[in-house]
C-alpha cells in the first residue's frame, strides 16, 4: 500500500514518458500496480482536455506495413489526385478567366498562384489542427473546404473574389486534406515506406490524367462556371477518403498521440499563484513553433536546411510550366482538347512509371543515394523544358511532356522519402510544415512572374527557358552540398568526432523549456534505429 500510494503521491510531477519505460520502471512489481503507473501517465497526458485522434500511440504498436495500411494507401492517392494535381489544371480555364473579368496573364495568374501557395503555406495551421484533432478529422475537414470555396468560386463577380474562394479557401483545404494523408502514411509503412512514399505520389500523376479530360469535357458542356460547382462536388470525396484514414490503436486500450505533451511545467504552477504569466506565454509560445515549425531541425540540421533552401529556390520554376502548358499550346491555334491531353500524357507517363520506380528505389543499393537520385532527376527536369522553346507543334510538346514526365516521376516519388531520411519521423510534420511555409513565398511569387514576363515579351517560350534556368539551378545547389555534407561526416568520423548530424532515435534540440513534449516513434521505427543506426539519416 505504501508503494502504490507513492505512484499516486507523485502524479503530479512526474514527467510523461512512454507506457514502456514505464513497465521498466515497475520491473518485479505486481500486475494492478503497473497498470496505475500505467494509468498515471495517461491521466497525465490528457491534463490539456483535447480530443485527438492519435496517428500512432505508445506502447507495443507496430506499423502493420500492410493490412488495413493499403486501404489508407489507396485514400492517399485519391487525396493527392484531387489537390496536388488541382491548380496545374486551371489551366483549361485560364482564357475564360480572362475574357470573363478582362485580366492580365498576369492577373489571372494569380489565381492558381494563390491556391497552390495557400496549399503549401497552411502546413503549421495543419499541423495544429493534427495534433488537436487528429489526421482522420483533418483530411475530411480540408475535403469540405476545398468543395465549398470551389463551389463558392462559380458565383464570383470579380477577379478579386476568386482569389479569395478559388485560391485561398479551396487551397487551405487542399492543404488540410493533403498533409495529413501523407503523415499518416509514414506511419502506417515503415518497411517499405519507400515503395509507399512512391505509390502515393501516383495521385499526382492520377490527377494529370484525369482532370484535364473531365475539366475540358465540363467546360464545353457548362462552361467555367458550372464546371467549378461541378468541381468542387467532386472534391468532396476527400471526406471519404479522410474516413478510412483511422489511427494506429494499441490492441486493448487507446493510447497518445504521436506528440505527447507532458505535464505542466514549474511556470505553468506559477502562473496559477498569479506569477511569471509573461514568461510562461512566451515560453509555450516558443514550444508552440518550434513544435510545429521545426525551427529547430533549420538552424541545427544542416541537412535539412539545404534541403529547404534549395526546395524553395526549386518551386519557383517547378509547377510554372504546367499551369502555362496549356495556354503556350492554344496561343498557337492548336485545340483546346488537345492541348489538354498533353496534360493527361503527362499523367499517363508518371502513372506508369512511378510504381516501378518506387520498387526500384527500395533496393538496399539506393539507401543513403536518394538526395543524388532525386538531384539528378532534377536536373534533367529543369532542362526538359528548354525543349520548349523549339516550337509550339504538338510533336514537340509531346517529346517535352514525355521527358518531363520521366524526371517528375523521380522527384515526386523520392520527395517525401528524402525529407524521411533527413529528419527523424516524430518531426516530419513539423518540418513539412516549415518546408511548405517557405515553399509557398516563391509558389506565390513564380506564376505571376511568369505571367508579367508574357505580358511584357508577348512570348511564352521566355517563360519555359527561365524555369529550366531556376529548377536546374536548384538541382545543381542539391547535389553539391549534400556532397560536400557526406565528405565532411566522412572527416569527421575517421577523426573520431562525433557526427554533426541529429541522433533518429531521440530530437536533436530540446524544445523551449516552457513546453515540454516528447516524440514516441512506433515500434517500427524503434527497431529500424537500432538496427541500422542512422536509418533516417542520408549518407553515402
Amino acid at each position: 500500500m505504501t508503494q502504490r500510494n507513492g505512484i499516486r503521491g507523485t502524479s503530479d510531477h512526474c514527467l510523461h514518458s512512454e507506457a514502456s519505460m514505464v513497465r521498466e520502471r515497475a520491473n518485479g512489481m505486481e500486475h494492478d500496480k503497473v497498470q496505475e503507473a500505467i494509468d498515471c501517465e495517461l491521466e497525465e497526458g490528457g491534463q490539456g482536455g483535447e480530443n485527438r485522434d492519435s496517428v500512432a500511440v505508445t506502447g507495443a504498436v507496430t506499423a502493420p506495413d500492410g493490412g488495413w495500411g493499403w486501404v489508407v494507401l489507396v485514400a492517399t492517392i485519391i487525396v493527392l489526385a484531387l489537390t496536388l494535381a488541382f491548380p496545374s489544371c486551371v489551366g483549361i480555364f485560364y482564357t475564360d478567366l480572362q475574357n470573363e473579368f478582362h485580366a492580365s496573364n498576369s492577373e489571372t495568374s494569380w489565381v492558381p498562384s494563390i491556391m497552390t501557395s495557400a496549399l503549401h503555406a497552411g502546413g503549421p495551421f495543419c499541423s495544429v489542427l493534427v495534433d488537436r484533432l487528429g489526421c482522420r478529422a483533418t483530411v475530411m475537414l480540408g475535403g469540405v473546404l476545398s468543395g465549398l470555396g470551389m463551389a463558392a468560386s462559380s458565383f464570383t463577380q470579380s477577379i478579386t473574389e476568386l482569389y479569395i474562394t478559388a485560391g485561398v479557401i479551396t487551397g487551405l483545404g487542399f492543404c488540410f486534406s493533403f498533409q495529413p494523408a501523407v503523415t499518416i502514411l509514414g506511419h502506417y509503412f515503415v518497411r517499405r515506406r519507400v515503395f509507399a512514399n512512391a505509390m502515393s505520389s501516383t495521385g499526382t500523376a492520377l490527377g494529370l490524367c484525369t482532370l484535364p479530360f473531365l475539366g475540358n469535357y465540363l467546360h464545353t458542356e457548362l462552361g467555367w462556371r458550372g464546371s467549378f460547382l461541378v468541381l468542387g462536388a467532386v472534391l468532396l470525396n476527400c471526406c471519404v477518403c479522410g474516413a478510412v484514414m483511422r489511427p494506429l490503436q494499441a490492441p486493448k486500450r487507446r493510447g497518445q498521440p504521436l506528440m505527447n505533451h507532458g505535464p505542466p511545467p514549474p511556470e505553468v504552477e506559477s502562473v496559477k499563484k498569479g506569477k511569471g504569466r509573461v514568461r510562461t506565454i512566451w515560453s509555450c509560445l516558443a514550444a508552440s513553433l518550434s513544435k510545429h515549425m521545426a525551427f529547430d531541425q533549420l538552424r541545427n540540421n544542416s541537412r535539412y536546411r539545404v534541403f529547404a533552401i534549395g526546395i524553395t529556390w526549386m518551386m519557383l520554376g517547378f509547377v510554372v510550366p504546367l499551369v502555362y502548358l496549356v495556354p503556350y499550346a492554344t496561343a498557337h491555334d492548336m485545340e483546346q482538347g488537345r492541348a489538354a491531353m498533353l496534360l493527361s500524357i503527362l499523367g499517363i507517363v508518371n502513372i506508369v512509371v512511378r510504381p516501378p520506380f518506387g520498387i526500384m528505389f527500395n533496393m538496399p543499393w539506393f539507401k543513403g543515394r536518394h538526395i543524388y537520385v532525386f538531384a539528378s532527376a532534377l536536373l534533367v527536369n529543369g532542362l526538359s523544358n528548354s525543349i520548349c522553346c523549339i516550337g509550339p507543334s504538338f510533336s514537340v510538346l509531346l517529346s517535352y511532356v514525355t521527358i518531363y514526365g520521366l524526371s517528375m516521376s523521380v522527384v515526386g516519388s523520392l520527395m517525401f522519402t528524402v525529407l524521411m531520411d533527413t529528419v527523424e519521423m516524430s518531426r516530419f510534420p513539423s518540418a513539412l510544415g516549415l518546408i511548405a511555409i517557405m515553399e509557398s513565398v516563391t509558389l506565390l511569387i513564380g506564376p505571376p512572374l511568369a505571367g508579367a514576363l508574357v505580358d511584357r515579351t508577348g512570348q511564352y517560350f521566355h517563360v519555359f527557358f527561365a524555369c529550366s534556368a531556376v529548377v536546374a539551378s536548384s538541382a545543381v545547389f542539391l547535389m553539391v552540398s549534400f556532397c560536400w555534407l557526406d565528405k565532411r561526416d566522412k572527416k569527421s568520423s575517421k577523426q573520431g568526432q562525433p557526427s554533426a548530424l541529429p541522433d533518429p532515435a531521440r530530437p536533436a534540440v530540446d524544445v523551449a523549456p516552457g513546453c515540454q513534449y516528447s516524440s514516441v516513434p512506433t515500434e517500427g521505427d524503434k527497431d529500424k534505429a537500432s538496427a541500422n543506426g542512422a536509418e533516417y539519416i542520408t549518407s553515402l
